[in-house]
């Protein structure tokens, strides 16, 4: 790392780890508000159409007096994280060093806690900005495992979600998450492995791969996160702990059986681990 304080000149510090020195001073500009409004904008308009495109967005922020270019709608798409929900070919470029995995849900009967967990991260706007929402839900019961926010889609916060969920509930048999370079990076594989959990990821050419966790972010959106305008980090952490905390114990889900994710977790969990 970069020591301002050494004695050694920044230009010879900057050749060591071999890292360009003009990126030692720079400082990233904030977004600007009305990128942020477009962004808030296009995260709800995500929600109610899933499978839009950045050329049906543009027409639909057209529509509601925005008229913005494709390529801007692109660009805050790939800020915000979030891909329309079609079949289509994958004209992605992985990273080299990064193994992708098959997806081991077809046919495959869920029905115990800790058989299935699923991971991945949402874009959360604020007032003023916006932060990343990583959660770890058990695919049979619904229960929102551990979550983390970050302001980056760094893989700190999926590395620090998934620690904890072991350290809580135990080990699943399969963790399933999307081709993200922060679940697809060495350090959140290596806990995986460490800990000899089967690794799946959704099929880039198969939207429905991720439905029931795009249904976790729905539910946490249109009932927590579009009804408030978080000043700070901290106080979105406060509410989101609260309503997520609600999640669980308090709110009852059509599947399964009108039950809190609480009641049926605890419930089909072996005595070892209930205790």
């Amino acid at each position: 790392m970069i020591d301002h304080a050494h004695p050694m000149p920044i230009g010879r510090q900057a050749l060591l780890p071999a890292i360009s020195r003009a990126s030692i001073y720079h400082k990233p500009l904030p977004v600007p508000e009305a990128n942020l409004a477009l962004m808030r904008l296009l995260d709800r308009l995500h929600l109610e159409h899933p499978f839009a495109g950045a050329r049906m967005l543009c027409d639909l922020l057209r529509l509601r007096g925005a008229t913005v270019g494709r390529k801007h709608v692109a660009t805050l798409k790939h800020l915000i994280g979030i891909a329309a929900l079609y079949r289509k070919t994958n004209t992605s470029k992985r990273h080299p060093g990064h193994k992708v995995y098959p997806y081991l849900f077809r046919g495959l009967s869920i029905k115990r806690p800790n058989q299935v967990w699923a991971i991945d991260m949402t874009y959360i706007p604020m007032a003023h900005g916006f932060v990343y929402l990583t959660a770890i839900l058990d695919w049979a019961t619904r229960e929102v495992l551990a979550w983390r926010l970050s302001n980056t889609m760094a893989a700190d916060a999926s590395v620090d979600a998934l620690e904890e969920a072991i350290s809580r509930d135990d080990t699943p048999e399969i963790t399933n998450m999307d081709q993200g370079s922060q679940f697809t990076c060495s350090a959140f594989m290596d806990v995986l492995t460490a800990h000899q959990i089967q690794i799946s990821m959704d099929d880039k050419r198969c939207w429905r791969d991720n439905a029931l966790v795009e249904r976790l972010w729905r539910t946490i959106k249109c009932d927590e996160v579009y009804s408030h305008a978080y000043d700070s980090v901290s106080q979105a952490k406060a509410s989101l702990t609260k309503y997520i905390l609600f999640y669980n114990n308090g709110r009852p889900h059509t599947s399964p059986d009108g039950q809190t994710p609480d009641s049926v977790y605890f419930t089909l969990l072996p005595a070892k681990l209930a205790a």
